[in-house]
């Protein structure tokens, strides 16, 4: 039996911009039945959202899973407040963390692993705009190094 790829359903590429990541963690998701659909049709977003510990339960705030035409509910709130599925060691350290000050939980992957949906955050430090200059600077430097290889090559 071959094993399937991970699929990714969403990832929040300004994490890493904005953030320093450093501990990430695996969480399971309480959805609804049209939210797995839409989430497996791509109808999800990341970007803005956030997660928050409220009664030593980690809950993902601002995540805009978008109904399909076909949903049959009315009752469809599209941010609605999502409770992640950690264990209590994890829910302990996330909790320690974040009463440190700048260090914030933030949501970077959405994933489908052996047919559940999965939810990858990490643990990060807020970055300076000093260390977000550097970081497009090197990404740009990158992007010349790479462009001058393709260049070189078809020489």
């Amino acid at each position: 039996m071959k094993k399937k790829p991970n699929q990714t359903f969403a990832t929040n590429r300004q994490a890493s911009f904005q953030f320093e990541l450093e501990t990430r963690f695996e969480a399971g998701l309480v959805l609804e039945g049209w939210e797995v659909v839409a989430i497996k049709q791509g109808q999800v977003n990341l970007s803005g959202c956030y997660v928050s510990i409220r009664r030593s339960e980690a809950w993902l705030i601002g995540c805009q899973v978008t109904p399909l035409k076909t949903t049959t509910h009315t009752h469809t709130d599209n941010e609605r407040s999502k409770k992640l599925l950690l264990n209590r060691k994890e829910i302990n350290k996330l909790i320690g963390a974040t009463a440190q000050k700048g260090m914030s939980i933030v949501p970077t992957r959405l994933y489908l692993k052996q047919g559940r949906i999965k939810i990858e955050v990490a643990l990060g430090k807020g970055k300076k705009s000093h260390d977000k200059r550097q970081a497009i600077k090197e990404r740009d430097i990158k992007r010349e190094q790479m462009k001058s290889l393709k260049d070189h090559r078809n020489i």
